[in-house]
């Protein structure tokens, strides 16, 4: 039995994973479901999170799931999906903000964004701003940020928050990957200022997962890391999701980050572990979120 089989049941709990149809989303859900719990999978394609949903009721013929659409690389579509979300529902138990992308060609979104800073990060950071309310009312609450190892590479660019002056692709992944994380902490550290102790924060990274994510890099690149040393390296998306099941209905205190504890975080176990000092920081952090409230239009906690 591993520590996923030995994770509490969650009937009767209600889930929101974004990014839910692919790769470490679906592997969430998929585990949800067959531990009881309701999941709204909230996915921007709702083809392919349909075919996701269809394939988790076959493995779990009585899985509760229920498609949402929402789009975190758009504002309107966050605040859409959140309206629909509280016309239906008055609780939720747990919100996974799990979607990504990771080193796409330069893009700008409908709202004059960098798309991974937004998709990876803004988009997550109003969704639980706007979802806040019924998570505060819910007992034993949590919030889930997804980060990255890629973390540890970032930096916050105020200066050039949307990579205008200049995009590296990686240096944009790792700047959003390290928003999410000093989201995370940040949060945590705002509930316990306002006495919100029915509700937690907590962070988890995948260590490297063989999803999707790697869509945008070159082609031959990719294909000499698969044959080569991915195997040493990296895990499957099963493996990957795991760190953030624990996050979500493990044993866990606000703040505290899950991740693989084999060597450098690649892989292995999973387990709490730790991340660098500038995701610590509490005045960055502070800033961050003051800036993210201004691009949102929405000032929370």
């Amino acid at each position: 039995m591993n520590e996923i089989d030995n994770l509490p049941a969650q009937d009767g709990r209600l889930f929101i994973v974004t990014g839910a149809n692919t790769g470490l989303g679906y592997e969430n859900s998929l585990t949800l479901a067959k531990k009881g719990a309701k999941v709204i999978m909230a996915c921007r394609s709702l083809k392919k999170a349909n075919a996701a949903k269809d394939s988790i009721k076959e493995e779990v013929p009585k899985a509760d799931v229920e498609v949402m659409e929402i789009d975190l690389s758009s504002l309107d579509s966050v605040r859409n999906f959140a309206k629909a979300y509280q016309s239906k529902y008055d609780r939720l138990d747990v919100l996974i903000n799990n979607a990504g992308v990771m080193m796409p060609p330069y893009t700008k979104t409908e709202d004059g964004l960098e798309l991974q800073f937004e998709a990876n990060f803004l988009g997550h950071f109003l969704l639980t701003g706007l979802l806040l309310d019924v998570l505060l009312k819910t007992p034993d609450s949590r919030v889930v940020s997804l980060s990255s190892i890629a973390h540890k590479n970032g930096k916050i660019n105020f200066d050039d928050l949307q990579s205008e002056k200049k995009y590296s692709a990686s240096e944009a992944y790792g700047q959003s990957k390290l928003a999410c994380l000093m989201f995370a902490y940040e949060l945590q550290r705002r509930l316990e200022k306002a006495g919100h102790k029915q509700t937690i924060s907590t962070a988890a990274h995948p260590g490297i997962a063989t999803t999707e994510l790697a869509r945008h890099m070159p082609k031959l690149v990719y294909s000499i890391l698969k044959y080569t040393v991915a195997p040493f390296l990296t895990h499957a998306p099963k493996e990957g999701a795991k760190p953030t099941l624990l996050a979500a209905i493990g044993d866990a205190e606000g703040g505290d980050y899950f991740g693989p504890t084999g060597f450098n975080q690649f892989k292995g176990k999973p387990g709490k572990v730790s991340s660098n000092a500038l995701s610590k920081d509490e005045d960055i952090a502070k800033r961050l979120w003051e800036k993210s409230e201004e691009l949102v239009g929405l000032n929370y906690l």
